[in-house]
Order: C-alpha cells, then structure tokens, then sequence
C-alpha cells in the first residue's frame, strides 16, 4: 500500500510503501512541544520504503538518552512531517495527522505515560510505559 503525508501547504510530501513497523503515541514534554499538542503520534518505516519530496528546515535535540532527534518541517507552514532518532537508525517516522487518513492504523504503543495528561486515553494502544520502551 502507498500512502502520501504533505504538510498544510503542500510543499513539502511523504510518500510511504507498505504498512509502517509501528505507530507510536508519544506523550514526552518534547512531542507535546514539537506538536502543540498533548501528544505526537508518529508512524516508523524503514528510510528505504520512504521517498521525500520538497525542502525542510531541521531541528536537532539530545534525547534523554542521550541520543539525537531530528525534526524536519515545513519552512513555510511549519507542520512537523518526519523525524530520524540516532536510536533507530534506518527508520524514519512520519507524523500520522499529515496522512489525513481516518482509517490510519492505530498506535500499537503509548510511551511517556508518565507526563500524559491525565484527560487522554489511547485504549487503542496494546503496550504502555511510563517512559520510552524498554530495549
């Protein structure tokens, strides 16, 4: 299956072979900042099965692992469209919301529960932590 994420004003595209590995609900202080919302949700292929068109501008942070984050969006509109992580090399993830897909797969994980506010529900999710997963 191939879908196709853009940002608000088109310039910037995603387009992703097959069903992603995994679709995460992140509620880290950083996704929530990253997002202006409560929280992120991102879906992760790996970077061979996503083809990426139109300029971005990054923004790199350190992990609480000490591992690096990169942000790239949009430099005219500013949506969020997809990140690398030094933990997971070889895959990216693409923000679900730039699908504007109502039939997107759920997330499979919630992470960061321990900064969720405490009106959010993701009962979709099989698996939740308090922090990031373990391993």
């Amino acid at each position: 299956m191939r879908r196709q994420a853009q940002c608000a004003c088109g310039a910037v595209k995603v387009t992703t072979e097959g069903e992603p590995n995994v679709v995460i609900a992140c509620h880290c202080i950083d996704c929530q900042r990253r997002t202006g919302s409560v929280f992120g949700t991102g879906a992760y292929w790996p970077e061979e099965r996503v083809g990426l068109s139109g300029a971005t501008k990054q923004f790199s942070r350190a992990t609480s692992l000490g591992h690096t984050f990169i942000t790239n969006f949009c430099p005219t509109c500013g949506t969020s469209m997809y990140w690398s992580s030094g933990r997971n090399p070889g895959a990216i993830g693409v923000a679900v919301g730039a699908f504007a897909d109502p039939n997107f797969p759920p997330p499979v994980r919630s992470v960061w529960e321990q900064t969720k506010h405490a009106w959010v529900q993701v009962s979709v999710a099989q698996y939740h932590f308090p922090q990031g997963r373990e391993g």
